[in-house]
């Protein structure tokens, strides 16, 4: 059966992912999740797709969990928010830092509450120059989730990371950049096709290489540096074995584009 909540489109070695639920802002519910993990299974088995966009549809990324579905309630009927991130949230995150492929969070629009940190779990993150990132939990009386205390602290600090998440305030694509949240910002009247150069352009390397390099950088979090150096020469024998790495040695010789096959 086809998907209600998203859309996957491949064109050549992308596939890109978008959220389809504009008239919610792309809010995540229990259906979203479950065609989500779907189509990243999907996407990551077939050798054809080097890259992965994830995306949204309308004025929004996603304005995070959508809180007007019935959501599990305690003996005093409160919401229990607990069963819907070990079921959806920490699943998605986690197959998010573990996943083969380059993933990119293209932030067509604001990326709010747990939508921010799911964008931040992905490899890379552009963003269109009206849109922002806001941790918004404290709003709602919240606190962040969806691995944004782990993952947020570690890119740009505990403290900066603290006020954003207190402050609930939001942090627009320009600012986001300067952070280190974001990587490129494209103007909003050209972001879909300037997505799809930069994501053809990343599709076009070392699929292997960077399913390494993932890994390494990774383990790099919990790694001392004798530990990561090890791993290193581990890694980089794998690479050095490979045939991209034999075509890209040849490609610079005869002073020609590489042409890479991902193994």
């Amino acid at each position: 059966m086809s998907p209600t909540t998203l859309r996957c489109t491949v064109d050549g070695p992308v596939a890109t992912i978008t959220l389809a639920r504009p008239d919610k802002m792309n809010a995540f519910n229990a259906v979203m999740h479950a065609e989500l993990r779907d189509v990243l299974d999907q996407c990551e088995a077939d050798d054809n797709v080097r890259v992965v966009v994830l995306t949204g549809e309308g004025r929004a990324f996603s304005s995070g969990q959508d809180l007007t579905v019935d959501l599990k309630r305690d003996e005093q009927g409160r919401l229990d928010l607990g069963p819907a991130l070990e079921r959806d949230y920490n699943p998605l995150i986690l197959r998010l830092s573990n996943y083969l492929k380059p993933v990119i969070a293209a932030l067509n629009g604001p990326a709010v509450g747990a939508s921010m940190n799911i964008a931040l779990a992905c490899d890379i993150v552009v963003a269109a120059r009206s849109a922002y990132l806001q941790e918004a939990f404290a709003k709602i009386g919240l606190i962040p989730d969806a691995g944004g205390t782990w993952i947020l602290p570690r890119l740009i600090g505990p403290k900066l990371a603290l006020a954003l998440m207190l402050s609930a305030e939001s942090v627009p694509a320009e600012e986001a950049q300067r952070m280190g949240l974001v990587y490129k910002v494209f103007e909003d009247a050209s972001f879909a096709v300037d997505v799809a150069a930069f994501a053809s352009k990343l599709a076009a390397g070392p699929g292997l290489s960077y399913r390494l390099t993932k890994q390494a950088v990774a383990q790099s979090l919990s790694n001392d540096l004798e530990a990561q150096l090890k791993l290193e020469a581990k890694l980089q024998s794998e690479a050095g074995s490979s045939d991209d790495f034999m075509e890209g040695v040849a490609a610079f010789r005869e002073k020609r584009a590489p042409r890479f096959q991902g193994r």
